[in-house]
């Protein structure tokens, strides 16, 4: 028996969560379902991103990761189960698989290609098939295998020899800036060389192990678990204290 995971824009206010949960609950009473979060910013296919990217690799291969974020079917009307890195997902087409995927996850098929008879996608069409998978299901067996995928475009980190230049890609719950300038970047193009982290009008010039290395009230700069640079105030809320905000831009220098 396979494991759903759940993550969506429904909040914890209103009975949305508890209605999709009931639905799979009268399907298959031992699937086990864990929750990661509702409280993705409504219709906020970045965030969306950013905590799915963060996590899924965490669950076993095999996880079902059911998606509900803006899951009215997206422009084209159309819902999808996917596999990738051995994994299910079912979300809308919204353009969360393809930026999830690189473009194409391993495999594609099509749940719905009309907007369903349902003011809940999710609880209706995308929880059944989630069931499906979780039960053992083919994939295959939910629909027709397709190509057709919407993309959205992602910000790309720009590297040249001596300067890399991201941006802020998530701020959390603590105020931290995540961007998207990876541990390998800054080691492939810094080849050991000392560098200056340049946001606002700030200048930070070390990474630090974790937020706490520096006094209270101080900025660091750390990479994750995921290997991402974060930017944020040991005690504070950098994207308030800073004035920065998701797709703020991030520079770090080498020199020549």
């Amino acid at each position: 028996m396979g494991l759903i995971t759940f993550l969506s824009d429904f909040g914890y206010r209103d009975h949305y969560v508890a209605a999709v949960k009931a639905r799979i609950l009268q399907l298959a009473p031992s699937v086990p379902v864990l929750d990661i979060t509702h409280a993705v910013e409504p219709f906020n296919i970045a965030h969306a991103l950013h905590v799915l990217q963060a996590v899924f690799r965490d669950f076993p291969e095999g996880t079902v990761h059911l998606v509900g974020v803006n899951d009215l079917g997206g422009p084209r009307a159309a819902w999808h189960a996917a596999s990738f890195q051995g994994h299910y997902f079912v979300a809308a087409d919204n353009g969360l698989l393809a930026l999830l995927c690189d473009g194409q996850p391993d495999e594609l098929v099509a749940l719905g290609t009309a907007t369903p008879a349902t003011s809940s996608p999710t609880r209706d069409l995308l929880a059944p098939a989630a069931v499906h998978l979780a039960q053992g299901g083919l994939l295959q067996d939910l629909g027709p295998v397709t190509s057709q995928l919407y993309s959205l475009l992602n910000r790309q980190v720009r590297l040249q020899d001596n300067r890399i230049t991201g941006h802020v890609v998530h701020v959390d719950h603590y105020g931290n800036l995540i961007t998207n300038i990876t541990r390998p970047a800054v080691e492939v193009i810094g080849r050991n060389r000392a560098c200056t982290i340049h946001f606002a009008r700030e200048t930070v010039r070390d990474f630090a192990a974790h937020f706490q290395a520096a006094d209270p009230g101080e900025i660091v700069c750390i990479f994750n678990s995921q290997e991402q640079l974060c930017i944020g105030i040991n005690q504070g809320n950098a994207a308030e204290l800073l004035g920065l905000h998701f797709d703020s831009q991030v520079d770090i220098r080498f020199p020549a």
